[in-house]
């Protein structure tokens, strides 16, 4: 699936964009107020040259005692960009961001302009509801006929496992 092709995709909120000059308290207190994890730090020409995420504020600001009110987004901001595109597929970004360890993906434009936020949030929706089609696929290919009797009985020992788990 591609990254264009979830629903999430075409329902985010405009992306938060912020000068290299705006102050750490500037885009914390904007990303707060408007519930964001993320902005993105664009140059002049409106293409990004930076992500800030509340982690960076963690670690690169509190956790070095730096004073948000004049550290510039250009002294903390991520500079190693990871970009995708909208016909980018979902899984393959899906893991590299689970290994690399980042929870924002910006997502460009032809012309490198920042036109969509993704979240490993928004991915996760979709892996469940794959994982379930594609185990449901695979097990009606081996089992043929007998698939339905398989398929209650496994429903009704995932059911059970899940109110163990859920009640233990």
């Amino acid at each position: 699936m591609l990254i264009k092709e979830r629903l999430e995709f075409h329902n985010k909120r405009k992306v938060l964009e912020f000068s290299p000059d705006a102050t750490v308290s500037e885009a914390a207190k904007e990303m707060a107020q408007l519930n964001y994890g993320s902005g993105m730090v664009v140059g002049p020409d409106g293409k990004p040259v930076g992500i800030v995420t509340e982690r960076d504020f963690l670690r690169r600001v509190l956790g070095e005692a730096l004073d948000p009110a004049t550290t510039k987004l250009a002294d903390v901001m991520t500079k190693e960009l990871k970009l995708a595109k909208g016909d980018d597929d979902l899984m393959a970004w899906l893991r590299m961001m689970s290994n690399e360890r980042f929870r924002h993906l910006p997502v460009v434009d032809d012309d490198g302009r920042v036109i969509a936020m993704m979240s490993q949030g928004d991915f996760v929706a979709y892996t469940w509801p794959e994982v379930l089609k594609r185990m449901t696929e695979t097990t009606r290919a081996s089992l043929g006929d007998r698939y339905y009797p398989y398929l209650v009985v496994g429903g009704v020992m995932l059911y059970t496992v899940l109110l163990l788990f859920l009640f233990r």
